[in-house]
Order: C-alpha cells, then sequence, then structure tokens
C-alpha cells in the first residue's frame, strides 16, 4: 500500500510539472506576441489564448462533421501547365447523403476536360485525389462518426501515395503541429516550439469578420526567415465568445527535392445546428511529388444545403 501511495503521488507530482511547463511555454509565446489597442484594453488572458489555440480541434471536427451530414457541394477544380494554360478541369454538382451512420454520394451533374480522369475513370491528378478524398463519397462507407477525441492522425499503416495524401492531411487539418515522416521536414511545423517560434511574428487583433466579433490571430514568417520555415502564413478568425474557428487562411512551401509543394488555402465555416462545417473551401497548389508528374492546380468548393 505503501508504495502505492508513492506512485500516486509521484504521478500526481508530474502532472503539476507539466502543467507548469506548458503555463511557462505559453508564457514564454505570450511575450512575442504582439496585441492592438483593442485587445490590450480587454484584458485578454495571451496565455490562455495560446493554450487554447495550440489544443484546438475544432477546424479538424468542422470537416469530421461532413462525414455525417447531407449536403450539396459545387465542385471545381482546374489544372495547368507550366505556361498558366489550362490542360484539365472538373465542374460537378454533388449531393451526400447520410443516415444510420453511412454516407453516400450523388452526382446530379458533371462536367470535364482534358485529360482530368484516365480511361478507367481514375483521377489523373494528385490535386484531384486530395480533393475526391475530403469530399467525395465512392460507394456507400458505414461506421462514420464525427469523432476527434483522442484520434491522433498518424501515417505508420501507410504507404506510397495513400502515406503523401495522410501527411497533406495533417498539413492542412493541424497546422501549427508536427508532422512525421516528410523528408527533412522535421519538427520546421510545429511553430509555437521555442525554436520555431522565433521565425515568426505574432499578433492578436479584435474585429469583426462575416458579422460576428472575432479574434484576429496572425503568425507570419519573417522576411528574412522565409527559408527556414514551412509555414509561411497563417491568419486564424476566432469567434471570441466559443472561440471556435470562423476562418482561416494560410500559405505553405517547402522544397526536399523528392517532395516539394507551394500551397495556399481559405476555408470559411459556417454552423448547422451547433455543428461547425465548412461552408468554402479555396486552393491553390504547386505539387511535386515523387514518381508523380508536377501539378498546379485550383480547386474552390462550396458547400450547402446541410441535413441530418
Amino acid at each position: 500500500m505503501k508504495y502505492f501511495l508513492t506512485f500516486l503521488i509521484f504521478l500526481y507530482v508530474q502532472k503539476i510539472d507539466a502543467q507548469e511547463i506548458d503555463t511557462t511555454d505559453n508564457a514564454r509565446l505570450a511575450q512575442l506576441i504582439t496585441l492592438s489597442e483593442t485587445v490590450l484594453r480587454s484584458n485578454l488572458d495571451v496565455a490562455r489564448f495560446i493554450d487554447i489555440v495550440k489544443q484546438d480541434t475544432t477546424f479538424y471536427k468542422a470537416f469530421k462533421n461532413l462525414r455525417i451530414l447531407s449536403y450539396t457541394s459545387l465542385n471545381n477544380i482546374a489544372m495547368f501547365d507550366s505556361k498558366g494554360k489550362t490542360v484539365a478541369s472538373l465542374s460537378s454538382k454533388t449531393k451526400q447523403h447520410a443516415a444510420d451512420g453511412c454516407r453516400s454520394m450523388e452526382v446530379i451533374e458533371e462536367k470535364s476536360t482534358g485529360d482530368f480522369y484516365k480511361k478507367n475513370h481514375n483521377y489523373n491528378y494528385f490535386t484531384a485525389e486530395l480533393y475526391a478524398g475530403l469530399f467525395f463519397t465512392d460507394g456507400k462507407i458505414c461506421g462514420q462518426s464525427n469523432i476527434v477525441k483522442d484520434k491522433m492522425r498518424s501515417v505508420q499503416s501507410k504507404k506510397g501515395i495513400e502515406k503523401k495524401k495522410e501527411q497533406l492531411k495533417m498539413l492542412f487539418f493541424d497546422p501549427g503541429k508536427k508532422v512525421t515522416g516528410v523528408p527533412l521536414l522535421g519538427d520546421k511545423t510545429a511553430i509555437f516550439e521555442e525554436n520555431n517560434a522565433k521565425h515568426y511574428n505574432f499578433s492578436i487583433d479584435f474585429v469583426s469578420f462575416e458579422g460576428q466579433d472575432c479574434y484576429k490571430f496572425e503568425i507570419i514568417a519573417k522576411e528574412e526567415e522565409a527559408s527556414k520555415v514551412v509555414i509561411d502564413k497563417m491568419i486564424t478568425w476566432f469567434n471570441a465568445r466559443s472561440m471556435q474557428i470562423v476562418a482561416r487562411n494560410y500559405a505553405l512551401s517547402y522544397n526536399a527535392g523528392v517532395f516539394d509543394f507551394d500551397v495556399q488555402m481559405e476555408v470559411q465555416m459556417t454552423s448547422f445546428k451547433n455543428l461547425l462545417v465548412p461552408q468554402t473551401l479555396r486552393y491553390t497548389g504547386n505539387w511535386d511529388v515523387a514518381f508523380k508528374k508536377r501539378e498546379k492546380g485550383i480547386f474552390t468548393a462550396t458547400l450547402f444545403d446541410f441535413s441530418n
């Protein structure tokens, strides 16, 4: 019994130490952030704000919510050659049907040009595969949920193109957190860690965005540090009351020889019955993935008519 109590005390002390480390780390980051006059007058607890940002799951959960809802989507994808000429495209309207933990997709209308599809109707572009993984459903998929708690994204069980797609999803859904398995990337995406935070300018402002009072949190790489970072810019609007993400714009770039990209994304959210969901997503990307040809593409998704 004595040893068991000693063990419990040890765990308690370890927990307190961990909390102190987190608090200290957030306080360090707070010193780096420029606050607008409005935020200064509001007496915002900046360290607490940082902790909320670091622990945020609302962005990822918004996309997970799409797995349990019915909705209509307008889809536009365009692929370009090195001179900026459109070589392939897709324009479609789809309807996802969700019920009893399952989802399926109906193509209401579709038009494609160029070599967007292979002869077997598979996608001819990695960008299209990525888009399809986010918004399209092939057949009937069951066992769906929007649970994100304790659901850590991992690439350990994936190989080849599926591994690359998972790594990109990690970059998209969890910007600011470490992405494993990408050559030479290391912990460069972990922008809140001390060795990376020094490369950025941080700021918080209080603004109105789409009729909502929001905290606008900007993370922008210092011009002289641009070659040392992966996340070039990330601007997030948090609802001042709920701290849910209202919108996020970010730019990512990276070059490791066998794998390089330059991507800009804009995501705007809306709510359906207290569920946060993406309303519009705009993407511009230039990719070069091993064993795939370089791709330059733009896609836009507009989601509406949600139901359950």
